[in-house]
């Protein structure tokens, strides 16, 4: 059974095999992390976790039962009681609930281990799949994205009041 764990050292690896295995998936959806991401892949991991650990952010991975990581799920912009959710899942299991399923048991953590109130999160207008996991986790349409904000491209704003 997939474990979600709060990022940690241990993970680069199975984290960095995860994005290059899944690298030409998600760049379908969303804006490529590029080279230069992958050649500093360990500055940037360790960038990460620092940051993670000041309080800011709070990244997790769903981890299988052979350590192969299955997903990234990521809070950021911790202020204010409010974050911003980041998620994205391996190609061989979209489409089998594993996103909103882990959606779900990121907003229960949001509020027990980060107290938070209201969670954010935006996707382009092209991705329906996201956009089906933020509707079944209960987030709502709140407004229109700044192209910067998904990836140059047109999006929408979702947000969920955890309080409910």
């Amino acid at each position: 059974m997939p474990e979600l764990e709060r990022l940690r050292a241990g993970h680069a690896p199975a984290v960095l095999a995860f994005e290059l295995a899944n690298r030409a998936y998600f760049a379908a959806s969303i804006s490529d992390r590029g080279d230069d991401y992958f050649d500093r892949f360990t500055d940037r991991y360790d960038a990460l976790l620092a940051e993670q650990e000041a309080g800011g952010c709070a990244f997790y991975v769903l981890v299988a039962d052979d350590g192969s990581v299955l997903g990234r799920f990521n809070l950021y912009d911790i202020q204010d009681r409010t974050a911003t959710l980041g998620y994205r899942v391996a190609q061989h299991v979209s489409g089998r609930g594993v996103a909103t399923a882990t959606v779900r048991q990121l907003c229960r953590l949001a509020v027990a281990q980060h107290g938070l109130r209201t969670l954010r999160a935006a996707t382009t207008g092209q991705n329906a799949a996201s956009q089906r996991v933020l509707a079944k986790a209960g987030f709502v349409p709140v407004g229109p994205a700044d192209p910067a904000h998904v990836g140059g491209k047109p999006g929408t704003w979702y947000e969920r009041d955890l309080a409910l």
